[in-house]
């Protein structure tokens, strides 16, 4: 059982900045040696998507509409990922969420594949 925790979600206008943080803890008592952890992000009134995708073997990637200005990491020893967002636009409002997939080391960025899921945090960026 893995546990997620979203934070950093906030209000702020265009051009702004924020860093959201994706908190992992398990009860196992061994960690998983191969995992993914993705971002996702559901706007308002549409279907969620993958933006942003973390490997154990410390691959990343990042898709086109957030490329160049969103950053993903991770901290292994605090267990968090970070999303890193400059230069947000109103596009970018929604409900951010993470996603952890057990077993596997893969870029894949489908919501079907993914074990665990945060709660999620908000973000509203203004004009």
């Amino acid at each position: 059982q893995v546990h997620l925790e979203e934070s950093g979600g906030g209000s702020v206008q265009a051009g702004g900045s924020l860093r959201l943080a994706c908190l992992q803890s398990s009860n196992r008592t061994y960690p998983y040696p191969y995992y993914s952890i993705g971002w996702f992000r559901q706007a308002p009134g549409k279907e969620r998507q993958g933006i942003a995708a973390f490997t154990s073997s410390g691959q990343t990637f990042v898709t086109d509409p957030v490329k160049g200005r969103f950053t993903i990491s991770q901290d292994n020893a605090k267990k968090t990922l970070y999303l890193q967002m400059n230069s947000l636009e109103p596009d970018d409002t929604g409900t951010y969420y993470c996603a952890f997939r057990a077993n596997v080391a893969s870029l894949n960025l489908e919501e079907s594949v993914y074990n665990y899921w945060g709660q999620g945090t908000q973000v509203i960026v203004s004009s």
